[in-house]
């Protein structure tokens, strides 16, 4: 990686072909971004390998919430085998208790699973308590990275806290900037956080081309796409 890596999640084929044409330096492979990813089709998975940049694979089985049963765990596990079945780098995982701290329990069995892939501990992360707490589970547990927006809605509204993880991090995992990240925030962040990588949808919103299906409610009035110049401009950005 020359310059800050970009992570770019994309939840469809076209969403995975324009992350690589437009210079990702890593992607997180997901379905339904709409919802926040959940864990993408085997069919998704082995179109996007053999990569030709690294994919983590979002692991959650179902929308709402992080707090997992025996069900969720099955399922999760065999996720996992469909991601090292196709080749691809590594998992993106998050399991949260009742409370919101992570679920240690949950996390240990889940990382054991995936050993040998690489590991990206989602934004459950930002539900947690203590994230002095949280950011040494993740170290214990061999995560190379937090995805974050800081317990915000957004990245650039919780520039402060994000100075205030990268700290508590010191060096031992990488804090990853992501959620509202765009062309017309990112410069914020940079200005402002000493990180190796920002996590960005770089996408733009299209209109549904048939008014049909939203009334069917098969699609929504709008919908975000990954866009090729978008990822090359972000790139460009981050490079400087």
């Amino acid at each position: 990686m020359s310059g800050i890596g970009l992570e770019v999640c994309v939840d469809d084929a076209d969403g995975l072909a324009a992350a690589v044409e437009g210079g990702a330096d890593r992607i997180e492979l997901c379905a339904a971004l709409s919802v926040g990813g959940l864990t993408p089709t085997a069919g998704l998975m082995a179109l996007a390998g053999p990569p030709r940049v690294p994919v983590y694979v979002m692991i959650r089985p179902r929308p709402g919430d992080f707090v997992f049963g025996a069900g969720d765990l099955d399922m999760m596990r065999r996720d996992i085998d469909a991601v090292r079945e196709a080749g691809l780098a590594g998992v993106v995982l998050g399991a949260s208790l009742a409370d919101g701290q992570l679920d240690a329990p949950m996390l240990r069995k889940l990382t054991g699973h995936a050993a040998g892939l690489g590991l990206t501990l989602h934004r459950a992360f930002d539900l947690v308590p203590d994230f002095k707490d949280a950011i040494e589970l993740a170290v214990e547990l061999g995560f190379e990275r937090i995805l974050t927006s800081g317990g915000a809605r957004s990245a650039p509204q919780a520039i402060e806290k994000l100075a205030e993880l990268v700290a508590l991090a010191a060096g031992r995992l990488s804090i990853m900037p992501g959620s509202g990240v765009t062309l017309n925030t990112v410069d914020a962040l940079l200005e402002n956080l000493s990180v190796s990588e920002v996590h960005s949808s770089c996408s733009i919103r299209e209109p549904a081309h048939d008014p049909r299906l939203v009334s069917m409610g098969f699609v929504a009035e709008d919908r975000r796409r990954t866009d090729v110049a978008t990822v090359r401009a972000m790139k460009a950005r981050l490079s400087r």
